[in-house]
């Protein structure tokens, strides 16, 4: 089972390349993150007529996240749970059953600049929320992943120029930390799994040639339980998706689970 997360910066923006990708890349699941749409607006048709499922958890002009799946989707979620009061639309879960049942977590992560402030407080408080559900889903044994854009560079080597980002929430120790104790409890971050060699990065900025130089930074993750761990094959960042017209600022991270 081929599976890629996705930032792709708005779907009204990113149909036309969307679904170049998917026609070329023909993912088995896709998670999308930055949708800005309500799920009413959202042109779920075109993806149902080549042959994906739809799931979305929206949001008007802002954030948004979705699951495309070839298989069907069962007991779907909406909302990171922990805050009955949050608004905004960044997590969405769903089970798919290839060969096992795999359940699908995808997230956006709160940016949290500037920081300090209190938009660097709702994403530590939201990175604890996440930690907990991390937490009940090892409990659960199940084959899980937890993947999308986490707005978190975990390590100096996933930044071209790491001193640019010191100041950055991204990247600030406090976000770094706080990945890292949910990574601990026992997941395995999918790429670095596979390629621990610096110079690999998913986002690059539309601003300053950043593509163009290659000044880039590594925030979208896969993070896999123990029993999805057991079940990779390999990870990889589609990098030049980046190159093409109209692109996102993201590209495609992939894992392939033997599912």
């Amino acid at each position: 089972m081929k599976i890629a997360t996705f930032n792709i910066n708005g779907i009204k923006a990113r149909i036309e390349a969307l679904t170049a990708w998917l026609d070329d890349a023909a993912p088995d699941v896709a998670l999308l993150q930055e949708i800005k749409s309500v799920d009413e607006a959202f042109p779920r048709e075109i993806f149902e007529d080549r042959g994906y499922n739809v799931e979305t958890h929206g949001q008007k002009g802002f954030n948004g996240v979705a699951i495309l799946s070839k298989y069907p989707l069962e007991d779907v979620t909406r909302g990171l749970p922990g805050d009955d009061a949050d608004e905004q639309a960044r997590w969405i879960e769903a089970t798919v059953v290839g060969d096992v049942a795999l359940r699908l977590c995808g997230l956006y992560l709160p940016n949290g600049n500037p920081a300090p402030g209190p938009k660097y407080d709702y994403k530590l408080a939201w990175m604890e929320r996440l930690h907990a559900r991390a937490t009940a889903l090892l409990a659960s044994e199940e084959a899980a992943l937890m993947a999308g854009d986490y707005n978190v560079i975990p390590q100096p080597e996933d930044a071209a120029r790491p001193e640019a980002w010191a100041e950055d929430a991204l990247f600030l120790p406090q976000t770094r930390a706080a990945f890292r104790r949910i990574v601990n409890l026992g997941f395995t971050e999918a790429f670095r799994a596979r390629d621990a060699a610096p110079g690999h990065y998913s986002f690059w900025d539309y601003q300053r040639q950043a593509w163009d130089r290659n000044d880039g930074i590594r925030i979208d993750h896969v993070l896999l339980t123990p029993q999805a761990a057991d079940l990779l094959n390999d990870a990889w960042i589609e990098k030049d998706v980046r190159g093409r017209e109209k692109p996102s600022d993201h590209v495609p991270v992939w894992v392939d689970l033997a599912a």
